[in-house]
């Protein structure tokens, strides 16, 4: 393969492979702090002459830019803020660049940013620097966003991927699969007897809660490639095995029977509210009644746990049998964050 394909961005195998092979190798000095571009989690670590800072940086280039539940402005928002927050970050700025095509409604820009602003304000997150490029009509569709987080630690040290402890609960905090599903629902004009909506959301929140608890070991946000994408990376960093069990997985109703109909895998999909936890089994249920105090958490779910043996993930069936989830080739839809 000589050319990028779209499942180059979509968080799959072939993602890492690029990942792996061409660009991380591209860079000779990879870290200033404990997490750096190689350990390849949400964020790294920053610290230098006595600062210690946690970065994420991302880019944004949903389609449509309005869908339902939010629109590009929230997800830019949301997808930085939960970043920083899966790696216990307390978020405190950001900057944001916009390239935006010509002819694309001034009115439409304003409202994305103002969707932004209306996420990070009330965090106390500041917007503190940015860039605007615009491109000819025809050389990009309507708008993309890039931005970049900072944070705080709020414990002593950073959160990684590699955090996983034997006996841990392996935690969703929410029902799997909404946000791209919904995505996917409304560019094919499908309808539902109920309303399929993004779940995408900042988490900083009833993650911090969380926190002050204890016992947090890692976190993920499972956005481009799903949960499947997300447990993987625990289980591989972590060098350990998690079993999940299929009929404690949280999936609406709608997001199953889509899935069905078109043959796709719901740990396929994307979320944008939603997170993954390894916590240590003495303070699950605190934990859990922390989540349960918090509109965006309080649809969670225990639904497996973590134990010495191979680097995988194995998922008890309803039928009973075992099979291992495998990281997906690309993520089932492109362009859903």
């Amino acid at each position: 393969m000589t050319q990028i394909e779209s499942a180059h961005g979509a968080g799959g195998r072939i993602m890492q492979r690029l990942l792996e092979e061409v660009i991380i190798p591209s860079f000779g000095r990879r870290r200033l702090g404990d997490i750096g571009l190689d350990e390849m989690d949400d964020g790294a670590t920053l610290q230098t002459n006595g600062i210690n800072l946690i970065v994420c940086t991302d880019a944004h280039t949903i389609h449509p830019v309005f869908f339902p539940g939010g629109d590009l402005g929230k997800l830019t928002a949301c997808g930085t803020i939960n970043d920083l927050a899966v790696m216990g970050a307390r978020p405190v700025a950001m900057t944001n660049t916009v390239i935006v095509e010509e002819g694309f409604e001034i009115d439409d820009l304003s409202k994305i940013l103002h969707s932004l602003n209306d996420i990070i304000e009330p965090l106390g997150v500041a917007m503190i620097a940015g860039d605007t490029k615009v491109m000819p009509k025809g050389t990009l569709d309507g708008v993309v966003m890039s931005t970049t987080g900072v944070g705080v630690p709020y414990l002593s040290e950073a959160i990684a991927d590699s955090g996983v402890q034997p006996g841990d609960d392996i935690i969703v905090t929410g029902p799997l699969g909404d946000h791209g599903t919904s995505l996917l629902a409304h560019r094919e004009g499908l309808k539902f007897e109920t309303d399929l909506v993004s779940d995408v959301a900042p988490l900083w929140i009833p993650i911090r809660d969380c926190l002050d608890i204890g016992g947090v070991h890692a976190m993920k946000d499972p956005t481009r490639g799903g949960t499947a994408v997300a447990l993987n990376e625990l289980a591989t960093k972590s060098k350990l095995e998690l079993e999940i069990d299929e009929g404690l997985i949280p999936i609406r109703p709608a997001v199953g029977s889509l899935c069905e109909i078109l043959g796709l895998n719901p740990l396929h999909m994307s979320c944008e509210g939603t997170a993954v936890m390894a916590v240590d089994p003495t303070k699950t249920d605190t934990i859990l009644k922390a989540l349960a105090k918090h509109e965006d958490t309080n649809e969670f779910r225990v639904i497996g746990t973590a134990r010495e043996g191979e680097s995988r993930v194995l998922m008890k069936t309803a039928i009973g049998g075992k099979k291992v989830i495998q990281v997906p080739y690309g993520e089932p839809i492109p362009r859903v964050c």
